[in-house]
């Protein structure tokens, strides 16, 4: 007998999960705190940024799965990819607990591990691209929303401390996009190349993909490489408004562990 088919998605797969509903909350909380300049700033900075890059995470694997959805692949809905819930997700080590711990470490937007694409359910080389391409654009548009105050001139009266956790959040975010576009086997920038390419190059590259994120980390602990990296970044951010004094602040507060000295007002 063949096969049933896969069920319908039905609503309760679409359902925004508790656990995505409470790192929002904790976010906004966070967010409070830092535009309030509460005792504990750098703290609150900490766990606003943190929150706010755990919820981009999230966004960026619901917007693989959603479009993986759209051109075929209704499992994705079974295996709760479909409720911004980091818990469901494939790798959740690679997708959200290094990424994290970059972030703490090096102030870098490092990507994280995708969700699982049942691949053979799509069809046409145009649908596997956007897949791929589909969690880096969330990244693109995460960090539009982050500058636009910036570039839209709208931070007058807004509190130093938010404004600088806003610029280093707008970093993060276009790190991770710059990084999750390169064309490196394990990356996005692949996954939008791979399906245009012969068979016999994908069987030949596919066997680094599990090392390609690996490789591009260390990478960037090379000096060269590591300041052309930052400079690409920096002219991006330039061009959205955010300078690179906001970023420094920004990164300054939310390593409060290191010790911070006087904020600046701006």
């Amino acid at each position: 007998m063949p096969p049933s088919a896969p069920s319908p998605v039905r609503s309760a797969d679409r359902r925004i999960s508790p656990v995505f509903l409470a790192i929002t909350a904790v976010t906004a909380v966070a967010g409070w705190g830092v535009w309030a300049g509460v005792p504990a700033v750098g703290l609150a900075v900490f766990l606003f940024v943190t929150g706010a890059w755990v919820i981009s995470l999230c966004l960026h694997e619901y917007a693989h799965a959603r479009t993986a959805l759209h051109s075929g692949d209704i499992s994705v809905g079974a295996k709760g990819y479909l409720t911004l819930n980091p818990l469901k997700y494939t790798h959740a080590l690679l997708s959200i607990v290094l990424p994290v711990l970059f972030v703490i470490l090096g102030g870098i937007g490092l990507p994280g591990g995708a969700v699982f694409i049942e691949r053979g359910r799509i069809r046409g080389r145009w649908r596997h691209s956007l897949i791929s391409a589909a969690g880096p654009m969330a990244n693109v548009v995460f960090a539009v929303v982050c500058a636009a105050p910036f570039w839209l001139g709208a931070l007058d009266g807004v509190p130093p401390y938010f404004r600088y956790a806003l610029g280093f959040l707008a970093l993060l975010q276009v790190t991770a996009a710059i990084l999750n576009f390169l064309p490196v086997p394990g990356l996005d920038g692949y996954g939008v190349l791979e399906p245009w390419l012969s068979r016999k190059v994908r069987r030949q590259v596919e066997p680094f993909a599990p090392y390609g994120l690996l490789a591009v980390f260390a990478l960037l602990w090379v000096p060269e490489v590591n300041r052309a990296f930052f400079g690409l970044v920096d002219a991006v951010l330039g061009g959205l408004g955010v300078s690179e004094w906001d970023t420094y602040w920004g990164r300054r507060l939310y390593q409060f562990w290191l010790g911070t000295d006087e904020v600046p007002a701006g």
